[in-house]
């Protein structure tokens, strides 16, 4: 029997891709373009709206192309985006007001801090689960309807839409029919009740966003609409949609409450499905949504660590200690040990569970025999430091332990770093046959809606691991490495 097949789209931070993939989960067609990054000002980060559409087009033509030049027929799309950067459009013309304000914009803290100092932040987390913090959508928004000449009066009157960068690929891709959104990224917004699942009156009024703006929230496997026939050649239904991480925990199957993911590029990524509770964390992690099907909502804890790849980006460009990051492995199989060096990466400060602003990069234990290997390994490390941090602040706030940790990212081709990873955290880590894990849940989403699948579990057996790390370190030694990045990290936030 012919497998069938779903384009996925992921509208990434850096660049668009789309993904044809089998319904066994494996990629048939790939087609990649990067987009420009504008910085206006110090701590503003934006992006040409129509770039990403163009972007967006272009790789899904050629992915299409790729599989019609195998015999492949697509039946339907499914998306997945970065998350909480904000758009607002014209809905007559479909044509943006401004660029789209990304994720990493700080152009809002100041107003984010007045609101925290106003005691503002408990009942925010409460109803979405979130910190106030530029990184969210609702300040953003509230930012362009206050500066963009005539916003705040058009959107008042109804002639504006805002939407994350799904909601803009949708109405493009219906030709403005459909103005919708996911359960996952309205849940980013910090304008939805990640309780009662709908827009919140009193955040809008917080925010002083008119509700007119707001797209229809449905759940992540939905009847989106379809393609505008002109786009691809004929009509696509679009039948889900999901932000990056939520999409990336389901194409790694974390699909029942305690199942972990962690994604490791330039930052690192951890969620924990924790079902239908959605625990308030005691550690200054997120609380969001992980998936919404047929009505039911699966929550999940989020936690981030600012640096992980970065890090070795920057011994290789900033210190050009090595030439490229395929070394990084063979230099930390060199050592038997870390001989007392460690490297704390607060390059940006430290995420959860520190969340310390100030806190600055150091190397601790340098010797005279200290050489590049050793500096290699301990920023090798330090990404599993971090994440031992985070698990334990998960493990805390959830009340549960994690049996076993699945992985995604570039980083996780290293196999010396997943045995560490292993080791440090006294749990199995898995690897992913397919490593594509957040376009690859797009398509699981939209397969669901189409009948590709029969429910969301019905995917879990479409998962096939290409590799196991076991621990294989004994408590006293990991003890004792522990205990000397915490006493790193001591001297680091101790810094004024």
């Amino acid at each position: 029997m012919n497998e069938r097949h779903i384009l996925a789209i992921d509208q990434g931070t850096t660049s668009s891709r789309a993904m044809i993939f089998a319904e066994n989960g494996q990629c048939a067609a790939v087609a990649q373009q990067e987009f420009k990054q504008i910085y206006p000002q110090d701590g503003w980060v934006e992006h040409d709206p129509e770039e990403i559409w163009q972007s967006v087009v272009e790789v899904c033509r050629q992915a299409l192309r790729q599989a019609g030049e195998k015999g492949i027929a697509v039946e339907g799309i499914g998306i997945t985006n970065q998350r909480e950067t904000t758009l607002v459009w014209d809905r007559r013309s479909g044509k943006p007001i401004y660029n789209a304000i990304v994720w990493q914009d700080r152009r809002t803290a100041g107003f984010c801090a007045e609101l925290k100092a106003a005691g503002r932040e408990e009942v925010v987390a409460e109803k979405t689960g979130l910190l106030l913090d530029p990184y969210f959508s609702a300040s953003k928004l509230s930012w362009i309807l206050d500066h963009v000449e005539g916003a705040r009066g058009k959107a008042e009157r109804g002639e504006l839409a805002f939407g994350t960068i799904d909601s803009f690929l949708l109405w493009r891709l219906t030709g403005g029919k459909v103005h919708a959104t996911d359960a996952t990224n309205a849940s980013r917004t910090m304008l939805f009740n990640i309780h009662s699942q709908q827009w919140d009156d009193s955040l809008l009024e917080l925010f002083k966003i008119p509700p007119s703006l707001l797209p229809e929230v449905k759940d992540c496997s939905a009847d989106f609409g379809a393609s505008e026939a002109g786009l691809f050649g004929h009509p696509f239904p679009i039948g889900g949609i999901a932000g990056d991480q939520q999409a990336a925990a389901i194409g790694q199957a974390c699909l029942e409450p305690g199942m972990i993911k962690s994604t490791y590029g330039t930052g690192c990524f951890v969620l924990l499905n924790t079902g239908d509770k959605a625990f308030r964390s005691q550690n200054r992690l997120l609380t969001t949504v992980a998936y919404r099907i047929d009505g039911k909502t699966s929550y999940a804890l989020e936690g981030s660590i600012f640096v992980a790849g970065a890090a070795i980006q920057w011994i290789r460009d900033g210190l050009k200690l090595i030439d490229s990051a395929g070394e990084v492995e063979q230099l930390a199989r060199t050592l038997e040990s870390n001989r007392g060096v460690y490297m704390v990466p607060a390059f940006t400060g430290l995420g959860a569970p520190y969340w310390d602003p100030h806190a600055r990069g150091a190397i601790f234990g340098l010797t005279r025999d200290t050489g590049i290997a050793e500096i290699v390994r301990a920023t090798l490390e330090s990404v599993g430091y971090q994440t031992h941090d985070l698990m334990q602040a998960m493990n805390r706030d959830s009340e549960s332990g994690s049996k076993a940790l699945r992985v995604d990212g570039g980083m996780v081709a290293n196999n010396w770093f997943l045995q560490f990873l292993a080791d440090l955290l006294g749990v199995p880590v898995e690897r992913p046959r397919v490593t594509e894990t957040t376009a690859l849940g797009a398509a699981y989403l939209a397969g669901v809606q189409l009948g590709i699948y029969s429910s969301l579990a019905d995917i879990a057996h479409h998962w096939q691991r290409d590799a196991l790390f076991t621990p294989a370190l004994v408590d006293a030694q990991r003890k004792e490495l522990l205990k000397g990045w915490e006493k790193a990290v001591s001297r680091v936030l101790e810094q004024d």
